[in-house]
C-alpha cells in the first residue's frame, strides 16, 4: 500500500541472504509454490528482498498486484489452477485492511491461502509508528480473527518456523481455508542461516485418505438396493470426478452439480442433468423430484442457499438424502439426511468401484458408449430460453453470447465468472466442452470457476491472473460486469506486465445489472443501479491492450481468435449487451422477497 521506505525500521540497509524472510520463502519453495502475490511497502520489504533472491535461483517469485484484495484473489486463482497453496502479502496499516476482503472470500469458499502481513518493529509498538497495526494501534490481528483458521503474531524469531508450519498444516485441513501470520519487520530481518527444520512439511499437509467404515457399509447397501439414485456434486467433489463418472456410468445414475461444482462434469455427458440451485436448470429439479428417486447422494457440498435451491425440502433436503463430505462441518446444513458419511470422496468411491467389480455387477454404460454420446455435444438438460441462444438481434443477448464462447475459444480455455449477472448468465448458459480434461479428477482440471457465497465483486478479475500463471499458455476468459470492472480494473495491468493471455469480457449494460433486475423482480424501489456508459475498449487501448467493442453477433464472430488467444498479453471485449434481457436470478430474488 505504502510507497515510502523512510520509516525508522528501514535504516539498517538491504539485509543479507540469510534472514528469516529467506527461511520463510524456502518453506514455500518446498511446497512448490511458484508465485507470491502482494503490494510492496516499507515494513514488508524484507520479504520482497527474500523473494528477489529466490527468483534469482529459480524459486518462488513475487507478482505485484495493484490492490491487496486483488493479490488475495490472484492467490485464490493460482490455487484453483494448480492445487498449490495460495500465498499473498501486505504491508502494515492500509495494506492490511485492503487485504481483508480477499481473505474473507477465501474463508467463505474454503481456499487454502497463506496471508502474510507486516508489522512495524516490536520496539515501536505503542509509540505511534507510521502505519502501526499492532495491538496498541490499529489491531491488524483482530481483523483476521473471524476470517481465518489460524491467526498469529510472530513475536520472536524462534516462533516463525513452528507458527508457519502450524498455519500451513491448518490451511490444508478440511474444511480448508486461509491462515494469517503477522510478522514485524525486525523479525523478518533476523539472521537465519539454516535450512527448514520441518523438512517433511509437504507430507504433513497431504490430505489423509480416511473414511467411516460403518457408515460406508450402510451407504453401499443403500446405493446398491435403491430403486433410482441421483448424484449431486459440489466443489469438494473435484478430487473424485473420474471415480464419480465411473460409478455413475456403472449404475446408471443421473449427475447434477451445484453452482459451486459447475465445470466438474462435461455438459454433454449423457448422464448430466444440469445445475441445481442458483441460475440452475429445471431439468435438475425434475430429476430430483422424480417419484422413482429414493436416494439422493450429495458429495462435497455445504448445501447452503445457492447449492440447495434455497433450502428446498422437496427436491433435496429430505430423508432421501445421503450427505458425503470430508469434513463434518459440511453436515450442519443437512440434519434431515438419512445418513452422513464423513471421509475422502475419492477413497469412498474407489471402494465402491472395488466392491462393484468384486460382485460382478453388470455395467449399465460402457466407456466407449459414454465417449461416443459425449462427443455429439448434445445436452441432457434444458435451458430457460433456448431460442435466445440463437437470436441474432443487436445489442447482443447475453444468452447468445454465452452460447458462442465455447465455439470461439479452444476447448482448453478456462472461464471465470464474476459476482452479479455475470455468474448468473454463465452458470445457466455457458457450457464449455472439454471431455478429456474433465474426465480427470482434480481441482486444477476445472474449465469453469465462479465465486459464490461471499460473492466478492472483482474476484474474477484478479483470479484470472492467478489462473493464467498456473496454466501457462492457456487462454483464460474473465466474464465480468461493468460495475465489477470499474471496481477492480487496475488488475488488468498485472496481466500486461506478466504477458498473460487473459481475455476480459465485460458485460456492458451501463448498470449494476443484478441490482436493476433484482429490484424489478422484487418490486423494490428502482434506485442506485445506473452507471455511465463507458468505452472500456478505449480504456484498454490506452494501456496497450487490444480492445474491441462488440455490439452484435457479427462483431463477435469477426474476432481474430487465434491472435487473441496467442498474444503475449491480455485482450478486452467490451460487449454491449441487451440490458433488458432477464437474467436467471429468480432463486435469489425469491429469497430476498421472503426477507421482506
Amino acid at each position: 500500500m505504502s510507497e515510502q521506505f523512510l520509516s525508522a525500521e528501514n535504516v539498517n540497509g538491504k539485509g543479507g541472504a540469510g534472514e528469516l524472510g529467506d527461511l520463510l520463502v524456502r518453506y514455500l519453495e518446498r511446497l512448490e509454490v511458484d508465485y507470491v502475490f502482494g503490494v510492496p511497502g516499507g515494513a514488508i520489504e524484507p520479504l520482497l528482498n527474500a523473494l528477489a533472491r529466490s527468483e534469482q535461483r529459480g524459486g518462488p517469485r513475487c507478482v505485484i498486484s495493484r490492490h491487496e484484495t486483488g493479490a488475495a484473489f490472484m492467490a485464490d486463482g493460482y490455487h484453483s489452477a494448480t492445487g498449490k497453496l495460495g500465498v499473498c502479502f501486505a504491508t502494515t496499516g492500509p495494506g492490511v485492511t485492503n487485504l481483508i476482503t480477499g481473505v474473507a472470500s477465501a474463508y467463505a469458499n474454503h481456499v487454502p491461502l497463506l496471508a502474510i502481513t507486516a508489522q512495524t518493529a516490536l520496539t515501536t509498538f505503542g509509540r505511534g509508528a507510521l502505519q502501526e497495526s499492532s495491538c496498541t494501534g490499529i489491531n491488524a490481528l483482530s481483523f483476521f480473527e473471524s476470517i481465518t483458521l489460524y491467526n498469529s503474531l510472530v513475536s520472536h524469531p524462534d516462533q516463525l518456523e513452528h507458527k508457519l508450519a502450524a498455519a500451513i498444516i491448518t490451511a490444508h485441513r478440511y474444511p480448508q481455508g486461509p491462515v494469517h501470520l503477522s510478522i514485524p519487520i525486525d523479525i523478518l530481518k533476523t539472521a537465519a542461516n539454516r535450512q527448514p527444520q520441518f523438512a517433511n512439511l509437504p507430507r504433513l499437509v497431504a490430505s489423509g485418505q480416511i473414511y467411516d467404515p460403518l457408515a460406508f457399509e450402510e451407504f453401499f447397501r443403500l446405493l446398491t438396493t435403491s430403486r433410482k439414485t441421483v448424484f449431486v456434486l459440489g466443489d469438494e467433489a473435484a478430487e473424485a470426478v473420474e471415480a464419480m463418472l465411473e460409478v455413475a456410468s456403472w449404475l446408471d445414475i443421473p449427475l447434477i452439480v451445484t453452482p459451486h461444482g459447475k465445470g466438474l462434469v462435461d455438459p454433454c455427458h449423457p448422464l448430466f442433468r444440469g445445475v441445481v440451485g442458483f441460475a440452475g436448470h429445471g431439468t435438475a429439479i425434475e430429476t430430483l423430484c422424480d417419484p422413482d428417486v429414493d436416494l439422493v447422494v450429495a458429495f462435497g457440498s455445504r448445501l447452503g442457499e445457492w447449492a440447495s435451491n434455497a433450502w428446498d425440502r422437496v427436491a433435496l433436503l429430505n430423508s432421501r438424502l445421503v450427505h458425503v463430505a470430508t469434513s463434518a462441518d459440511f453436515f450442519i446444513g443437512s440434519p434431515m439426511a438419512r445418513l452422513h458419511l464423513q471421509g475422502s470422496t475419492g477413497l469412498i468411491l474407489q471402494k465402491v468401484l472395488g466392491r462393484l467389480d468384486a460382485e460382478a455387477r453388470p455395467r449399465r454404460w460402457l466407456p466407449e458408449r459414454v465417449a461416443e454420446l459425449t462427443a455429439r455435444r448434445e445436452y441432457g438438460f434444458k435451458l430457460d430460453d433456448p431460442l435466445a441462444c440463437s437470436d441474432d438481434r443487436s445489442p447482443i443477448l447475453p444468452q447468445r453470447l454465452m452460447t458462442e464462447l465455447p465455439r470461439l475459444f479452444p476447448p482448453s480455455t478456462r472461464y471465470v465468472a464474476d459476482s452479479g449477472n455475470s455468474f448468473a448468465w454463465a452458470v445457466h448458459y455457458l457450457h464449455p466442452h472439454d471431455y478429456q480434461s474433465q474426465a480427470r479428477s482434480g481441482r486444477n482440471n476445472r474449465v469453469f470457476k465462479a465465486t459464490f457465497d461471499f460473492a466478492s465483486m472483482g474476484w474474477a478479475i484478479g483470479s484470472a491472473v492467478g489462473i493464467a500463471l498456473g496454466v501457462q499458455g492457456t487462454p483464460v476468459v474473465c466474464i465480468t460486469g461493468d460495475g465489477s470492472y470499474l471496481m477492480a480494473s487496475q488488475e488488468i495491468t498485472v496481466a500486461i506486465q506478466e504477458k498473460l493471455p487473459v481475455i476480459y469480457l465485460i458485460l456492458n449494460d451501463a448498470a449494476y445489472g443484478m441490482v436493476k433486475h433484482g429490484q424489478r423482480l422484487t418490486e423494490a424501489e428502482r434506485t442506485g443501479f445506473d452507471l455511465p456508459r463507458i468505452d472500456f475498449a478505449a480504456m484498454a487501448r490506452s494501456m496497450g491492450v487490444d480492445g474491441y467493442v462488440i455490439e452484435s453477433v457479427d462483431d463477435l464472430l469477426a474476432l481474430d481468435m487465434h491472435h487473441i488467444c496467442h498474444r503475449a498479453g491480455p485482450s478486452l471485449l467490451d460487449v454491449r449487451i441487451d440490458g433488458e434481457a432477464k437474467p436467471p436470478i429468480d432463486l435469489r430474488t425469491r429469497v430476498l422477497s421472503k426477507g421482506r
